[in-house]
């Protein structure tokens, strides 16, 4: 299938990914930009699960303050090279996860860092509002699923919708980055000031 370069190069503006998978994703997509803009994501994903375990030893500290200077936010965000540091598109992802923090007011970074003992606390509040509402012990395990799922969407970093699109997930953002810098990206820590907030 001969492809044109017009397609390539606009298929690569909206996904920023390499000359030769931009090719091979309009091929598999029969020229199709948003299916090959899919069969891309999906790339993007297999290459993140693969990265997933490499060790992310640099990175970038970005700082956010609000214009009115009373609210502002610190992020260490973590990647495999001091070069892709240093590189325009990772520390545009770093700006994006501070303006997220500041936005949202996350408390943990990942659901795994949630302790267990707040979990639990979470979970045992819930479990007494439904009792009240006489729900019955089986429906009460289904809503209890979808009340945590919840909880991790308003607390955790990585679980939060993003300010552009809302089906976004940070999560995904990063794996997103994942695939068009080919390193692991990781969130290590971060810390949200307000003034006169305790």
């Amino acid at each position: 299938m001969n492809i044109s370069m017009d397609l390539i190069k606009e298929l690569r503006e909206k996904t920023s990914a390499g000359i030769v998978d931009c090719k091979k994703a309009l091929e598999a997509s029969g020229c199709d930009i948003s299916k090959a803009i899919d069969e891309l994501k999906k790339k993007g994903l297999a290459t993140a699960q693969k990265k997933a375990g490499r060790s992310t030893a640099q990175g970038t500290i970005e700082c956010y303050i609000h214009h009115d200077h009373t609210l502002g936010v610190m992020v260490e965000v973590n990647c495999e090279t001091d070069f892709v540091a240093n590189t325009p598109k990772f520390r545009e992802l770093a700006k994006k996860i501070a303006m997220q923090i500041a936005l949202d007011s996350p408390i943990y970074v990942s659901r795994e860092s949630v302790p267990a003992e707040v979990l639990e606390k979470e979970k045992n509040i819930y479990i007494e509002q439904l009792k009240a509402e006489k729900k019955p012990d089986a429906v009460i395990e289904k809503i209890l699923e979808g009340k945590v799922e919840a909880f991790y969407k308003q607390v955790c970093l990585l679980d939060l919708p993003t300010m552009a699109d809302p089906k976004i997930t940070i999560q995904d953002l990063i794996k997103d980055s994942v695939a068009t810098l080919q390193e692991n990206i990781t969130v290590r820590r971060f810390a949200r000031f307000k003034v006169a907030e305790i």
